[in-house]
């Protein structure tokens, strides 16, 4: 079994079925702090520093929420030029430093393993919030733990998932990071749907056949949308040589009430990591859907609250003492109410 007292969260390969089982169970324990049902302040007195090097709204937002919920304080730097990483300084000694100010570590940097070379200067626990196209291990914990929430009334599990992946899914390291938990389950099905230029990576493909499972390529929507839940990701224009190579790519895979009634099943969960791109010319999921019960993606967001707050609660060791620092909500809580 991991230990995650004390540890870095900075991939996915880092974890087995044990870890993951064990992470989203805590997740479902925090649900009634999220909801304002209770109060728990495990981790008074801590400190999360978020470092945001790239832009961001719900990770960083969300991690943020999450501490403080168990109690904790934040501090925030958001964007590299508000940062001496501008003057020079390496992640390295950024790492030696903030740390001594921290108990724990939020970050997301655009370049490909950023956040493990920073990991190797902390002294304390460092958390994985996206590094570059490579991986973002809290989403696709968010990711899972959402698909499971989902099809859990309608009787099926994480294995035997029948899972559909469209749009960037070469820059989509949501998708990357999914696919190599969704390996560690049994009897799998994953349909890739994207232009063969933003087709998943081939060592993503790899894992998930060398765990025995089917993988689907196709550059078409008919015919592959009639599965258990759908993942649309929006083209990564960010991670492209130029605003008009992405705009070459934008809008093919768009998904409508139309498309939804003409090729999904009825129980066809649709999941988006966010943000959604919602101009004319992109539409990855029109509004239409808005009122859809099975889309699932603001539920998906308000989850992955959840799971961070597991995650703070595992590394910092103070997951089996929650109910000894529950408190009463004395506020109105238009969340408590709506359950």
């Amino acid at each position: 079994m991991m230990t995650f007292e004390g540890s870095h969260i900075l991939s996915v390969s880092q974890f087995d079925r044990e870890a993951i089982s064990k992470i989203l169970s805590i997740s479902a324990q925090m649900a009634p702090y999220a909801m304002r049902q209770k109060r728990c302040h495990v981790l008074d007195g801590a400190i999360l520093n978020n470092l945001f090097f790239e832009p961001s709204t719900r990770t960083r937002v969300s991690f943020g929420a999450a501490f403080n919920l168990l109690g904790g304080f934040v501090r925030e730097t958001v964007g590299e030029e508000n940062s001496s990483l501008a003057k020079g300084e390496s992640l390295f000694d950024t790492a030696r430093v903030i740390s001594g100010y921290s108990d724990v570590i939020a970050m997301r940097h655009p370049q490909m393993h950023s956040v493990s070379e920073f990991a190797k200067g902390s002294s304390v626990p460092v958390i994985n919030g996206g590094d570059g196209a490579n991986e973002h291990p809290t989403q696709a914990l968010l990711d899972l733990f959402t698909i499971q929430s989902e099809m859990k009334p309608h009787g099926k599990t994480l294995d035997g998932i029948n899972m559909t992946l469209m749009g960037d899914l070469k820059h989509g390291r949501t998708v990357h990071s999914l696919s190599k938990l969704l390996s560690l389950y049994q009897n799998v099905k994953v349909t890739m749907i994207a232009p063969n230029a933003l087709q998943m990576p081939d060592n993503v493909i790899a894992t998930l056949e060398d765990a025995g499972h089917q993988v689907i390529l196709s550059d078409k929507i008919e015919g592959n949308l009639a599965c258990d839940v759908i993942y649309q990701t929006r083209i990564q224009q960010e991670r492209f040589a130029s605003p008009d190579e992405a705009e070459l790519y934008r809008g093919h895979f768009s998904l409508n009430k139309e498309v939804y009634r003409q090729y999904c099943k009825n129980h066809t969960v649709i999941m988006h990591p966010l943000p959604r791109d919602s101009r004319p010319e992109a539409n990855e999921l029109d509004n239409d859907l808005n009122d859809l019960e099975n889309l699932a993606i603001f539920r998906q967001a308000q989850n992955g609250v959840l799971v961070r707050m597991a995650l703070f609660a595992l590394t910092l060791g103070v997951e089996e003492k929650l109910s000894q620092y529950e408190k009463s909500v004395c506020w109105y809580s238009a969340k408590a109410l709506s359950l």
